[in-house]
């Protein structure tokens, strides 16, 4: 992953490139507003104005596939927002009241790509596609149902029901939720009650898998909207490659204390490898909050598990696009950003204030997308099989991946670029021109 950041007139972007030579770029961009004492509107403006430079110069050829708008204060910024934003809504979107802790009333995370083709669906869902995969973005679904149980029951209903008019369902297709909960403290149990039930409705249990989520505190800025829904889901894949993550060593199965979602999830494209990290903070392997009112503790038992996540499908945090902060106490803020800022100098991030769903973890960090290339310079080992490609040398850099081949080819047989005779290590394809690819 390459990180770059830019500065504007009270404003600063950053910005995550995963580049594969004839592939899909994708591009995990944050943007900050830098001056609290602006008024909203002209900090809007900031981030508004900073998108678009970026989306002429640096991201010239990328389209939006999904933004976010972090807001101070939904119920008076949000109309605001929406009308600026009327004539450019160019992807899936979703706005939520979690205030950027830097004292700033808003902040913007936007996921681009390249070479994609995408259209609005009849359905409201946001359509990305290239060659056989269609991504399916949904943002900032809400409904004034009762309570929150009967909110989420008819989101994750109506979610399912947009995603079988496109041939899906959500246990083969849904990859990534998010949900934000009003007053998590008193409204999460009623989202788990009806996220557990509907989910035995579409053969989503312990004995076959969940989705990767996060369920955090946030607000929609109707105050009748107790729950709020983001979600991504894509066609066009096949169960083998699909890996759900679940870091034993660190982590239980998240049935064990009465809720429905897995750890992550990485599936495996031609050229990359994409990893979805759930919220995640500082618990044990047998679902116990670890370091009760110790944020600094908290935060780096959190990095350890996510660590181990992400080892688990063969990444680091060097792979990884973006992360978003959840803290429950602003008073943690000081502390937990001079740690992030020594540790991911250079990683798009966002620090907020959104409470976590269990009161004992004063933080939580999702990582929504990390990449890795599946092949950077051959290929990658399934089932004691490489899975070859042809590359290519690309200035002086080592061989980066293009165009895969269709066959396995078995270790020990020689590829037909050259590379030479290959061994399976693990998931590392190792060749006998001592290139190697994960």
């Amino acid at each position: 992953m390459k990180y770059t950041s830019y500065s504007y007139p009270s404003g600063r972007a950053e910005v995550a490139a995963f580049v594969v030579t004839g592939g899909v770029t994708e591009y995990h961009v944050m943007i900050h507003a830098t001056d609290p004492k602006q008024t909203y509107r002209e900090q809007m403006n900031v981030v508004l104005d900073a998108y678009a430079a970026l989306l002429k110069k640096e991201l010239s050829g990328a389209v939006a596939v999904f933004k976010r708008y972090f807001l101070s204060d939904a119920a008076n910024q949000a109309e605001l927002l929406l009308a600026a934003t009327a004539e450019s809504s160019d992807c899936a979107l979703s706005v939520v009241e979690q205030p950027p802790l830097d004292g700033t009333k808003i902040a913007l995370w936007a996921y681009l790509q390249t070479d994609v083709q995408t259209r609005v669906l009849p359905n409201g869902l946001y359509e990305v596609k290239h060659g056989v995969y269609r991504q399916l973005w949904m943002g900032g679904s809400f409904n004034r149902a009762a309570n929150s149980e009967y909110q989420m029951r008819l989101l994750l209903n109506d979610y399912a029901m947009q995603l079988m008019e496109e041939g899906c369902t959500l246990a083969d297709n849904c990859l990534r939720t998010w949900i934000f909960v009003q007053n998590v403290d008193c409204n999460y149990a009623g989202v788990v009650k009806a996220r557990n039930e509907m989910f035995v409705t579409q053969n989503l249990t312990e004995n076959t898998h969940y989705i990767a989520s996060t369920g955090i505190g946030g607000r929609h800025a109707d105050p009748k909207a107790l729950v709020m829904l983001d979600a991504f889901a894509v066609a066009g894949l096949k169960p083998g490659q699909i890996k759900y993550l679940y870091a034993r060593t660190h982590l239980n199965p998240t049935y064990e204390y009465g809720v429905s979602f897995e750890r992550g999830t990485a599936v495996d494209y031609d050229d990359r490898r994409q990893v979805l990290i759930s919220g995640t903070a500082s618990i044990n392997n047998r679902g116990e909050v670890l370091y009760a009112g110790d944020v600094r503790r908290q935060t780096e038992r959190m990095w350890e598990n996510v660590e181990a996540l992400l080892k688990e499908a063969d990444c680091g945090f060097g792979d990884v696009g973006h992360i978003i902060v959840y803290l429950r106490d602003i008073a943690d803020y000081a502390v937990v950003k001079e740690m992030f800022d020594k540790r991911f100098p250079d990683t798009p991030r966002v620090i907020t204030l959104a409470p976590v769903c269990r009161p004992g973890w004063l933080g939580e960090m999702d990582i929504p997308r990390a990449d890795g290339e599946c092949a950077g310079a051959g290929g990658f080992c399934k089932d004691n099989q490489c899975l070859f490609f042809f590359f290519r040398t690309r200035g002086g850099d080592e061989g980066v991946a293009s165009a895969p081949s269709a066959a396995y080819l078995h270790p020990g047989t020689a590829g037909g670029d050259g590379a030479g005779n290959h061994t399976c290590e693990g998931r590392l394809c190792r060749f006998g021109n001592g290139h190697s690819a994960k």
